[in-house]
């Protein structure tokens, strides 16, 4: 009689043999084990900054002056900002609206008066749809207006008694109290949206493939276009169900302002989430594998929607390949169209731009998915 616990390692030795074979001949897992931290690395390594650099701002000097021109200098000198000569204050809200400028530095008729006697003051309005920028923007601003301005008083350059001391006058515009909460949630809309088009159809075509019942549906009249449609038409219900409750948990229990045009929130929203679902109709039938599938529409969607479209962090801090890279992501389009929508108003030719670029993905994918579910048996 064998003692307990002999013949342990022969088991366990012979059941990792079977685990190790197995592994191998499953390719798809292996490359979400090899493929999902590099891309996770790269993600996270390029798309992860907080800093602002060349960050447009629009200045307004209303009287020129030495003290006037040497902010601007000031300005200039700084790599966290460009800023940008504008002949008036309208000029520069109307650049700060089409987002444009994240910022405007406004020097007053009085400025160089009120300077040389102490008092000088000078209005930084800012873009408050990300707060995140603005707040960093804000602190660039007041460090090298007040630098500039400190430099020159200790030169003695016009100095009075008090001379060099300078009041900055803050607004924020589009998000007056600098809420966090109004700037994530519409982001947020654009994250949910992305994942549920995405999972809601990365499995449909893929289990048809594995349970065998597509090639069933081959011997029908039925076309591939119109199993794409069909596939489409139930889920995009559910998706407007879903963008509904995200529009009323936004403004009922966020408090978030909808400012712009409702209809235009509600065709631009219809049209991400068609692309979200094509896309991950598209996965499906590209991968013929559940388990594929649902990695697959996990790094090509959330994943890029999350770190490269703007949600968190702005997209001209990182290196121009990743810039390029995010501009190929739907979600980047539709995330500036839905923050603007909510927060700043319509802005029509934004819309419609917007719109023209999600309305060719979603020719591009209709068309690739097609392709998926031809008629034929490999």
């Amino acid at each position: 009689m064998s003692a307990p616990g002999s013949g342990f390692v022969q088991r366990l030795t012979a059941l990792v043999r079977k685990e190790m074979r197995q592994m191998v001949r499953d390719r798809s897992n292996l490359l979400v084990g090899f493929l999902l931290p590099l891309a996770l690395i790269l993600l996270f390594g390029y798309g992860l900054s907080f800093d602002v650099r060349n960050a447009p701002v629009a200045v307004v000097i209303d009287t020129p002056s030495v003290a006037a021109r040497e902010v601007v200098s000031g300005l200039e000198g700084s790599r966290y900002l460009a800023p940008r000569r504008v002949t008036s204050m309208a000029e520069a809200e109307h650049l700060l609206g089409d987002g444009r400028v994240d910022a405007i530095v406004h020097l007053p008729v009085d400025f160089a008066r009120r300077y040389a006697a102490g008092s000088g003051r000078v209005q930084v309005v800012l873009n408050g749809i990300d707060s995140v920028t603005a707040s960093t923007l804000e602190a660039y601003l007041s460090g090298s207006i007040s630098k500039t301005l400190e430099h020159r008083g200790d030169r003695g350059e016009g100095a009075l008694s008090g001379a060099g001391q300078v009041e900055i006058v803050q607004r924020v515009w589009f998000n007056e109290t600098s809420n966090s909460t109004w700037y994530l949630v519409p982001g947020l809309v654009v994250l949910i949206m992305t994942l549920v088009g995405a999972f809601l159809t990365s499995l449909l075509v893929a289990r048809e493939w594995e349970r065998g019942t597509l090639e069933s549906l081959f011997v029908t009249p039925v076309r591939p276009l119109e199993i794409v449609l069909a596939k489409l038409a139930p889920y995009i219900l559910v998706g407007l169900v879903d963008l509904a409750m995200c529009l009323v948990a936004a403004r009922v229990l966020f408090d978030v302002p909808i400012r712009g045009s409702l209809l235009a929130v509600l065709v631009s929203s219809t049209m991400y989430l068609i692309v979200s679902l094509l896309l991950g109709l598209w996965i499906s039938g590209a991968t013929r594998n559940q388990f594929a599938a649902s990695q697959v529409a996990l790094l090509t969607s959330f994943m890029p929607a999350m770190m490269l479209s703007g949600f968190v962090f702005d997209l001209r801090n990182v290196p121009i390949g990743v810039e390029i890279a995010a501009q190929i992501v739907p979600a980047t389009h539709f995330m500036t169209l839905i923050k603007t929508l909510f927060l700043a108003g319509t802005d029509w030719a934004m819309v419609a731009r917007s719109c023209a670029i999600l309305g060719g993905y979603a020719l591009l994918l209709t068309f690739l998915t097609r392709r998926t579910v031809r008629k034929r048996l490999d």
